[in-house]
């Protein structure tokens, strides 16, 4: 499949090279069953990334799960991803699979692989290796196939000079990396997912869409987006619920977003 047939049906809008080199490698990688690493800040879509490797490789008939490494406390992690079996803790009152035994021939996609506990990654990298894994509690070896996507959006090689992840996982798992640019990186899309929110937003609640000014177009091409794609959506949403004028100047922008967050748009302003 081409970028464009990607695009249209995954949803993604934009024609920023560096996106488009993001899709090409994950179109490329797909077919192979190689580990992927996907880096990019908070928002910008590395979970989607993950779906189109997904839905792209041999695996697609498969389950696919994601799994947010930095939601599950340190204690019940390893339980959660191996299993456990019964009695193997206070509370373990059956034995349970784990995501990679009920997942075993799909796909698992590993968010925030960052905040994963040292011994975890220690597992993870003997599954990694060997397609091996212990239950919590047992000492019988077990096996999946599994195919593995990471996503951080933190520094894994600055968290790997603080010994807080392992350098052999983090080689292990940047077989192929891809960096999703952040949405400052991609100006020339902004104001097209602009367009596009605030249309999927008329649409749902059959009402107009709202539009900018150039000047107020301009704005939103020059802020910084910290929360990226994310952030994006919610403020379209913040304005087409809250506008009573449907082209929205610099002036309503700013007010508009100050009055039910403040401090938001002073980078605007």
């Amino acid at each position: 499949m081409n970028i464009q047939g990607v695009k249209q049906r995954f949803g993604i809008i934009g024609k920023s090279p560096l996106l488009e080199r993001a899709l090409n490698t994950a179109i490329r990688v797909a077919t192979t069953d190689l580990s992927v690493l996907i880096q990019g800040e908070s928002g910008v879509g590395k979970e989607v990334f993950s779906r189109i490797i997904h839905e792209l490789s041999i695996r697609k008939h498969n389950n696919f799960i994601a799994i947010n490494c930095g939601a599950i406390p340190a204690g019940t992690i390893n339980s959660e991803l191996f299993g456990h079996e019964k009695g193997s803790f206070t509370g373990a009152v059956t034995e349970r699979k784990g995501y990679f035994e009920t997942v075993n021939g799909g796909t698992i996609f590993l968010d925030e692989i960052g905040e994963m506990p040292l011994d975890t990654q220690a597992y993870l990298l003997r599954i990694l290796e060997s397609g091996e894994f212990l239950r919590v509690g047992s000492s019988k070896v077990l096996n999946t196939d599994v195919r593995v996507i990471a996503a951080t959006n933190v520094n894994l090689e600055e968290k790997i000079h603080s010994n807080k992840f392992r350098e052999d996982l983090y080689y292990r798992l940047n077989t192929v990396p891809i960096k999703v640019p952040a949405l400052h990186e991609r100006r020339e899309d902004i104001y097209m997912l602009f367009r596009k929110f605030s249309g999927d937003f008329a649409e749902k609640y059959r009402s107009d869409s709202i539009t900018l000014t150039s000047d107020a177009k301009a704005m939103i091409e020059n802020y910084r987006w910290p929360g990226n794609i994310r952030e994006l959506k919610n403020m379209v949403e913040q304005l087409s619920v809250l506008s009573e004028i449907k082209e929205v100047d610099v002036d309503h922008l700013v007010d508009l977003v100050l009055t039910s967050r403040a401090g938001y748009c002073l980078a605007l302003a």
